[in-house]
């Protein structure tokens, strides 16, 4: 009797060990299929349907500006950029967001909205130049991808492109892929891509012929605003404190830009078009 019951229970553990170990593969293939997922690149056409679901969201928010000569404007300004920068073939699209809040979104692919409460508080068309500038950075280096797969930890971020990518763009998919857009808008990009996007930024606006120095004067302009403004109040919350972004600009640029400070700022080109002239 006794034999047996050891017998017994020494079978109970080699088949409970057998689960877990077969309980422990099946988790480590898994876990390898998302890391896959999460590490592999996403092609240009993949990265557009992305980019189309994500601008519907951003335009979700409020309405296109209805004033033709703006939107032609930015498209111009924005789309010159654009040749000046690493992907210069993307479909790059450009528009206003009509809404008072102080604010620029960029999407996977090449979508760049700016609001018209920035538009309002921009001196000349540099300072236009800087901040699309920075939009199209943060397109170029896939940031937004980058932090869509880090979203809710790797697994998670990797399930949501894969799922959405691979079952024909479903409906639970579609959802997903949303929620992980809002995620990221709420919470902003990590502060080593915002720094990023402002030294690339520069640099595309110096290469389209631009004053370089006129992101930096943006982010001065920030800096001297009300910080309990509420139309600031989102990009406040989603982007690094202002100070440690010039301070982070001081030390990319030095005077190495300084050559190029004399480049123009279109300052009345760009009164013209807002006060509609």
């Amino acid at each position: 009797m006794t034999r047996a019951l050891l017998a017994f229970a020494l079978a109970l553990v080699s088949a409970t060990a057998a689960a877990q170990f077969n309980l422990n593969i099946n988790k480590l293939i898994e876990t390898g299929k998302n890391i896959r997922d999460a590490t592999r690149d996403v092609n240009e056409k993949e990265e557009a349907q992305i980019g189309a679901e994500y601008a519907a969201v951003l335009l979700g928010t409020g309405p296109l500006l209805a004033n033709p000569e703006v939107e032609r404007y930015v498209n111009r300004v924005g789309r010159w950029l654009s040749l000046n920068s690493e992907r210069p073939g993307l479909n790059w699209q450009f528009g206003v967001l009509d809404t008072g809040t102080v604010n620029a979104f960029s999407t996977p692919g090449g979508y760049v909205l700016i609001s018209r409460g920035l538009l309002e508080r921009l001196r000349n068309e540099a300072e236009l130049a800087g901040v699309l500038a920075h939009e199209i950075a943060h397109v170029v280096k896939k940031h937004h991808l980058t932090a869509m797969k880090k979203g809710k930890g790797m697994e998670a971020g990797a399930n949501v492109l894969s799922m959405y990518l691979d079952q024909q763009r479903s409906a639970a998919a579609k959802e997903k892929l949303v929620s992980g857009m809002k995620e990221v808008m709420l919470r902003g990009l990590d502060k080593d891509d915002e720094f990023e996007a402002d030294r690339m930024g520069v640099v595309i606006a110096a290469r389209a012929g631009y004053d370089p120095y006129g992101l930096p004067s943006v982010v001065q302009m920030l800096q001297a605003s009300n910080p309990k403004d509420s139309n600031l109040a989102l990009m406040f919350e989603t982007h690094p404190d202002p100070g440690a972004r010039l301070d982070a600009l001081e030390r990319a640029m030095g005077n190495r830009m300084d050559r190029y400070a004399s480049q123009p700022q279109a300052a009345d080109r760009y009164a013209g078009v807002m006060r509609g002239k």
